[in-house]
């Protein structure tokens, strides 16, 4: 492979994988440049299309012109899939299905991202981890969209012989994230001199993993991985309630945090066991430390203010109204 095709590339996670593979191929981005979408997150040297991933004539020509796509175009805010649900199943879904067409006509290798929330949760205080065999159970209009993109994508391997791969992560932090998302809504909020917000009592459970850790994964699935196989990622690291990683955040910058309303739904626990991709594939986590990965995030907020300042404000009402 020489030439890549990233979906969704100027989004948080996908931004972060550009810049890793572009070290190594020729890199061509699609993105609609929705608000989560910023073009500023992206690498000099890329090639940069703005398009929706729902136009066949598009995506045709692109998917034409690569060797491999990775798939992160999504809508991914379960809070903005409970107020309008309709942009998740056009993204997610029909999305999708379009870059599955696009792929299966021109017999180009494809990677599709999930999430670990396809799975719904765990009960709280348990041991027990998503495997790559764990039930379906989706909790929100975003997790159900997501869960039927990866139906889709099994469908199409299995019925026209699509060659593709599947891996579901669970919670990234890192650079480049917008500031609608949980930890950087904490550390941005502390450099605006205002308090943490944490929702509900903050008891729910995540497996935190660093972007460049994803990445990574993703790069090894993609080079190695078996064709028509699914991996879980997840950072392997001790269960932390958000509380914790508030207060981890306060402890380093210095600031406070204040309860406020939870999610409707909020799911409670999230953990993956990544031992497929450990075994087989031989990926490791660098950021085995949660410590010390929020301290490179909250350096490179503090450095980066000119990238997520001029939004926040927009953010924080959008919150408020909700009592969060």
């Amino acid at each position: 492979m020489e030439r890549l095709l990233v979906t969704g590339g100027a989004g948080f996670i996908g931004a972060n994988f550009v810049r890793m593979a572009s070290q190594r191929y020729r890199v061509t981005v699609v993105d609609k440049l929705t608000y989560a979408g910023n073009r500023a997150s992206l690498p000099e040297g890329i090639d940069f299309v703005e398009g929706d991933i729902c136009e066949r004539p598009l995506i045709d020509e692109l998917v034409s012109a690569t060797d491999a796509v990775v798939h992160f175009a999504a809508e991914s805010h379960n809070d903005n899939s409970l107020r309008d649900p309709s942009a998740f199943v056009q993204t997610n879904l029909v999305g999708t299905f379009t870059l599955l067409e696009a792929v299966r006509a021109h017999g180009t290798r494809l990677h599709h991202v999930s999430t670990d929330e396809v799975f719904g949760d765990l009960a709280l205080g348990g041991t027990d981890a998503f495997t790559e065999t764990t039930p379906y159970n989706p909790s929100s209009p975003y997790s159900a969209t997501k869960a039927g993109s990866d139906h889709l994508v099994r469908a199409w391997v299995r019925s026209f012989g699509v060659a593709a791969t599947i891996s579901n992560c669970s919670n990234n932090y890192g650079p480049y994230q917008h500031v609608e998302k949980f930890i950087p809504r904490q550390i941005t909020n502390i450099l605006c001199g205002q308090p943490a917000k944490l929702y509900g009592t903050g008891a729910q459970v995540r497996d935190w993993i660093h972007v460049d850790d994803h990445n990574a994964a993703v790069l090894a699935i993609l080079e190695r991985g078996r064709l028509g196989e699914t991996y879980n990622i997840g950072a392997d690291q001790p269960q932390r309630t958000n509380k914790q990683v508030v207060e981890t955040i306060c402890d380093i910058m210095g600031g406070d945090y204040i309860h406020v309303a939870d999610r409707p739904g909020h799911d409670q626990r999230y953990t993956m066991d990544a031992t497929k991709i450990r075994r087989e594939l031989g990926w490791r986590p660098r950021y085995t430390d949660l410590r010390a990965g929020l301290e490179q995030t909250i350096a490179w907020y503090a450095d980066n203010r000119w990238w997520w300042e001029a939004g926040k404000g927009d953010v924080e009402k959008q919150y408020a109204q909700r009592g969060q």
